[in-house]
């Protein structure tokens, strides 16, 4: 496993971390025991850096984080989100009481005195580019409740309104072969100014395993089967947010170009850390068999000859429909 420095904190975090949106919920059902061997495979392969959120399971994601955590002595970077648990979630919740209550509630379920980094999730647009916000979280740092923080985004443009403030630290946001859109300007803007960046989403919800097909069926409570349509979040967090059809067509140009030693999987992590402006990528994992998959890309050798052919096959398939929305 290969290590990045994460923003100016000293950090040095795994290149590919773990994504615990799927130990907690919205994946169908994964088993404590099976969430547990994710967590357990990932630190043997030297994954240090977990991604939750307090909404994941309605904090089981954070809960199986934190048993693990008791049990371990490895340094294991827990980043956590807040603010989803609003409702109706709009911008006038996002105020000290509220985000501070549920950053309690995630120190509880973590098991922990402090955070090490504790991300806005998915605010509105209107709270990524006011001061307030950060004004809001420099207090709760100076509270000793966080050691840091960032925001988790939707859109570029959110992303953009927020690495103007000092203290954001890092950056979330969906980023894989296809959806292309935040290489162009953010990271650039990024690294100008020493921000992290967690590319999530890095399979677009297991389509870039290439282990789908046309009669690819989902659990009722598995977001790829009642979110297609964006009926409950953002329809972009559901396959990047383009059509399943279209995105089962461009798999198959992607495996006539990846190289004999790689799965899909490795091609899709790897061409995401083929841009040096992201820190970690955090693919989900329900067992210990997809947690030790995630791991092989990291040592991997670099694809940057395929690069032009994968920007070809995303213009070719996607951006005329998705770019420009988000």
């Amino acid at each position: 496993m290969k290590y990045r420095e994460f923003s100016d904190l000293e950090w040095k975090v795994s290149e590919i971390g773990i994504g615990c949106w799927a130990i907690g919920s919205e994946w169908g059902d994964v088993s404590e025991t099976d969430a547990k061997d994710a967590l357990y495979a990932s630190l043997d392969n030297g994954i240090n850096f977990f991604d939750t959120a307090d909404v994941y399971g309605d904090g089981r994601s954070e809960k199986i984080i934190g048993e693990v955590l008791k049990n371990t002595k490895e340094k294991i970077y827990v980043a956590t989100k807040a603010g989803r648990r609003l409702n109706p979630h709009n911008a006038d919740g996002y105020n000290l009481k509220n985000i501070e209550s549920f950053i309690d509630r995630s120190l509880i379920k973590l098991g922990v005195e402090v955070i090490d980094l504790v991300q806005l999730h998915c605010p509105p647009s209107e709270i990524c580019g006011k001061k307030e916000t950060y004004e809001m979280m420099d207090e709760i740092v100076k509270k000793g409740k966080i050691n840091y923080y960032g925001v988790s985004v939707e859109k570029v443009s959110e992303a953009l309104d927020a690495i103007k403030y000092p203290n954001v630290k890092s950056i979330q946001i969906i980023f894989n072969m296809f959806r292309q859109k935040p290489s162009e300007i953010f990271f650039k803007e990024a690294k100008k100014n020493n921000v992290a960046i967690i590319a999530r989403v890095p399979l677009a919800s297991g389509l870039l395993t290439g282990k789908m097909n046309s009669q690819s069926s989902f659990p009722e409570n598995d977001h790829r089967n009642y979110n297609i349509n964006g009926d409950a979040f953002d329809v972009g967090e559901t396959f990047s947010g383009i059509n399943f059809a279209k995105g089962l067509e461009a798999v198959e140009e992607l495996k006539k170009i990846k190289p004999s030693d790689f799965s899909l999987t490795d091609l899709s992590l790897k061409w995401i850390l083929s841009h040096p402006e992201v820190t970690v990528v955090i693919p989900g994992a329900k067992n210990k068999i997809q947690a030790e998959l995630n791991v092989k890309a990291s040592e991997l050798n670099d694809i940057n000859s395929l690069k032009d052919s994968i920007k070809e096959i995303y213009n070719n398939y996607f951006k005329k429909d998705i770019h420009s929305n988000w």
